[in-house]
């Protein structure tokens, strides 16, 4: 790495965030990211001095929503971006690393295996793959796609009372107000904004919140029943 690129010490508050045996395992997982997750493409150069404060703990934060015990699917898990970070905040929850690229899950499966994460399984596939095999508590996703994907994806891998938490921007409330219909569609109980890490982070971290409610009829090629006239 360029001298401009190396990993910068942590700041004070992740020691805060990354309490008792989750602070080895973040260093440990940062340094990971500023190296092999560099070399293979997975994190851009001109953030590694940026893993800290826009990565480890803008997602960490994130575990303010989930809930206690809970089993998490991690949509396009990518570098495991909040997916791990969760998993070494959070010992309670279980984590499932969705992702379909092999470069992507070889890495995971190297970095649960070197932190010992004991509450995350790697899994090589698409949310669609999922569908009446497993559900899920928790759906989380980072910079994967826009929300009416997300929530195609997502909806149909949740319990009923399970919730999306999509990490968003400055564009969030947008994204919301333009998945009305779809929202509408998949039976989402309540979709609002939720801010996370207040205090800790700068800014705070963003969330679209989604709580799923009964899913709608579907047939066994995923699409709604239409009723008879």
């Amino acid at each position: 790495m360029a001298e401009s690129d190396e990993l910068p010490d942590a700041p004070d508050v992740a020691r805060e965030v990354f309490t008792g045996e989750a602070w080895p395992k973040a260093q440990a997982f940062a340094e990971m990211l500023a190296g092999p997750g560099v070399i293979r493409g997975l994190l851009g150069p001109r953030e590694v001095p940026r893993i800290w404060d826009r990565h480890l703990l803008n997602c960490a934060v994130v575990a303010e929503a989930v809930p206690e015990g809970a089993h998490v699917v991690d949509i396009g898990s990518g570098a495991g971006l909040p997916g791990i970070v969760l998993a070494i905040v959070r010992p309670d929850v279980r984590v499932t690393l969705l992702e379909p690229l092999l470069r992507r899950t070889t890495f995971l499966e190297e970095c649960v295996g070197e932190l010992k994460l004991t509450n995350v399984e790697v899994l090589r596939g698409r949310a669609e793959d999922l569908v009446g095999k497993r559900l899920f508590d928790v759906a989380s996703a980072r910079a994967v796609a826009p929300l009416d994907r997300l929530l195609a994806w997502s909806m149909p891998l949740l319990h009923e009372g399970g919730q999306l938490l999509a990490m968003k921007g400055e564009r969030a409330a947008e994204e919301l107000d333009a998945a009305t219909q779809q929202l509408r569609s998949y039976g989402a109980e309540t979709a609002e904004l939720v801010t996370v890490g207040r205090g800790r982070v700068d800014p705070p971290a963003t969330l679209v919140r989604v709580v799923a409610g009964r899913a709608p009829a579907r047939n066994a090629q995923g699409t709604r029943r239409r009723r008879k006239r």
